[in-house]
């Protein structure tokens, strides 16, 4: 009897007739457990020395020993040993040790990038897509140096922090 298993996360599946199905339920269930809702401690190329049980890691891209040809995967340590699961497109994954989130991406994890349209707080926009560039103040009959010195600070710092495109 070939095994089945979930499209997304190639979690086991039972099957009718199947002996020890117990076997195949715990399986998932491990499985899920690494995978939702997923916090990792960091990003390495190589396990750590003495892991506990629960602990998870994101496989560097340049794996070795025991998670040699795991590159890139989630590797959660159980009683068992490690337990692997391919990420998938948009999967996310709070990383302990850098206090941010790892996206899959483009076939790689981005760490600590956050992509929206806009960002709303308290019901309000305080950000949405990034505006064409502003002129700086220059020319005008009456010219306040203070006002302009603002206004040229406003715009570098709206600039700096990609709100508004460059010139």
């Amino acid at each position: 009897m070939a095994e089945e298993r979930t499209d997304r996360h190639a979690l086991p599946l039972l099957q009718a007739g199947q002996a020890q199905k117990e076997l195949t339920h715990n399986e998932a269930l491990v499985m899920l457990d690494l995978l939702a809702m997923a916090a990792a401690t960091g990003i390495a190329e190589v396990p750590p020395a003495a892991p506990s049980p629960g602990d998870c890691w994101i496989v560097g891209p340049a794996a070795g020993g025991p998670w040699a040809g795991a590159a890139n995967m989630l590797a959660g340590w159980t009683e068992s040993g490690w337990r692997f699961a391919a990420p998938t497109p948009g999967m996310r994954v709070w990383l302990t040790s850098d206090d941010c989130e790892a996206a899959w991406r483009d076939g790689a994890w981005v760490v600590g990038e956050t992509r929206t349209r806009r960002l709303v707080i308290g019901g309000e926009q305080v950000a949405g897509p990034r505006q064409p560039a502003i002129a700086a103040p220059s020319g005008g009959a009456t010219v306040d140096v203070e006002a302009r010195a603002s206004l040229t600070a406003i715009l570098a710092a709206l600039t700096a922090h990609g709100l508004v495109a460059t010139d």
